[in-house]
């Protein structure tokens, strides 16, 4: 039996402001607050909000037939938390149905992936806290940012112990193969692969509102036709995008959300189900592993991460921001670490890239590639000016380490010490109150006594003293 598994990515950007090279050493706020706020509530409105409540309406009626899983980036979410908490409070709605699954990926929504493993590691860490604070759920399936993936990122996911993960089926990874398949990681079999199905997540994501697209118009009964046309061994459609791409890729006036909702029934009538990730990982096994020596992603034609490091400009503001990533995770500043994760975002380096795109690329801000890398490089030179006054520039990152190892293990060792003697406080108040309590009975006890022996004594009579009477001798 054929079955769908329906993701969608949530994630926010975080515009930084126009921050010029004499504001260095003067100004560490790199955010543009108005535009966040602007553009965080007017993707709310436009898309996120009537596409969770079509989602819901979807969940609701088809009961637990339906179900969709969907990621949330840490920043994303923190966003979401200062500008438009309804939508947070719309997944918890959706969660609480039981038909949502919640997935990992890194918190910064960034590339630590491709470079530093143990960043990687705690962002992914601090994320699945994140959601499972939310949602109550634990993710167990994880999607890198832009679904990036290779052997080696798929090892290291593997050894966090994830079941799964989700990624491209690019036709240069697969050749011959179909992405209908699970999967598993060439250097870790224990981690089960999802590939998207390119053509059936673009038809929605990318074409559904082309009126010059051969497909035009695409209803959801042709849509589930050509999913039921696969060949009865390909059971695994996996249809992933970002959930951006109901309402503002493809605008409300598309009819987009009709054609979701119509979907279910269309997928039931054909005898199509809908799984989560993590259902797929557990019933399904995997047909084989996929190699992938170089890494891929979802983004461009080549389908790898040239957007983000394929120029100059990008690899140097990336080498740049990650020869701290130790320093950084070392010194574990709470202002620090949420510059960092802002900073780690992937769209930062996108807004450098110099390639042609198929997908219209907003800048925001920027006037070209090249105003990007300046803004950035003069914040990044503050971020790190900031990072190195912590410590001192010339203790290296083993000697910090071990430096701040030693202290937080001296401050563990003051709390527990700490904690046994409010332990030891509180032990000897208790037995000063029993002590206490002793005395006062005993003191209670003595007086009582006295009394009750004084009363006893004037009750018993006293005794008279009695004199023996002569008696008469006998007469003879």
């Amino acid at each position: 039996m054929k079955t769908i598994c329906l993701y969608f990515e949530i994630h926010q950007i975080t515009h930084l402001k126009r921050y010029r090279f004499f504001d260095i050493g003067t100004d560490h706020y790199y955010y543009d607050d108005y535009e966040n706020d602007r553009s965080i509530n007017e993707i709310a409105e436009r898309s996120y909000m009537p596409a969770l409540n079509a989602l819901q309406e979807m969940i609701e009626k088809n009961g637990k037939y339906f179900k969709v899983a969907f990621s949330l980036s840490g920043v994303g979410m923190e966003q979401l938390e200062l500008h438009a908490p309804q939508v947070l409070e719309k997944l918890q709605q959706l969660n609480n149905t039981g038909c949502v699954e919640f997935l990992a990926e890194p918190y910064s929504h960034g590339l630590a992936s491709l470079v530093n493993e143990a960043s990687f590691k705690d962002e992914v860490m601090r994320q699945c806290t994140k959601i499972e604070e939310y949602f109550g759920k634990k993710p167990t399936v994880l999607r890198n940012s832009s679904l990036i993936y290779s052997d080696d990122i798929g090892n290291d996911v593997a050894n966090m112990g994830f079941i799964g993960m989700l990624t491209e089926g690019a036709k240069h990874v697969l050749g011959w193969k179909s992405p209908h398949y699970v999967y598993h990681c060439a250097l870790n079999p224990k981690l089960k692969l999802l590939l998207r199905d390119v053509n059936l997540s673009d038809d929605i994501s990318l074409r559904f509102s082309n009126s010059d697209w051969d497909g035009y118009p695409l209803f959801a009964d042709n849509y589930m036709n050509q999913i039921a046309a696969f060949p009865e061994e390909e059971q695994v459609i996996n249809i992933f995008m970002e959930l951006s791409a109901l309402g503002i890729a493809q605008p409300l006036s598309s009819n987009i959300l009709e054609f979701m909702k119509a979907l279910p029934q269309c997928a039931k009538d054909r005898g199509i189900t809908f799984s989560t990730p993590s259902e797929i990982c557990k019933k399904i096994k995997s047909v084989g592993e996929v190699n992938v020596p170089d890494t891929l992603s979802w983004v461009d034609e080549e389908r790898d991460v040239s957007s983000w490091l394929g120029n100059p400009m990008q690899r140097e503001a990336f080498n740049k921001l990650y020869s701290v990533a130790d320093r950084v995770r070392i010194a574990n500043d709470p202002r620090i670490n949420q510059d960092w994760d802002y900073l780690q975002a992937s769209n930062n380096f996108r807004f450098m890239t110099t390639k042609p795109s198929n997908v219209g690329l907003d800048r925001g801000i920027y006037s070209s590639p090249f105003d990007a890398f300046t803004n950035y490089m003069n914040i990044l030179g503050d971020f790190i000016t900031r990072v190195n006054d912590l410590y001192p520039a010339d203790v290296d990152n083993d000697q910090l380490e071990g430096l701040l190892t030693t202290i937080k293990n001296q401050d563990e060792e003051l709390e527990m010490k700490d904690k046994e003697i409010v332990r030891l406080q509180a032990k000897i108040e208790k037995i000063e109150k029993e002590t206490d309590k002793l005395r006062g009975e005993k003191a209670t006890k003595a007086p009582a006594k006295k009394a009750a022996a004084k009363s006893a004594a004037k009750k018993a009579p006293a005794k008279k003293a009695t004199k023996a009477e002569p008696t008469e001798e006998k007469k003879d």
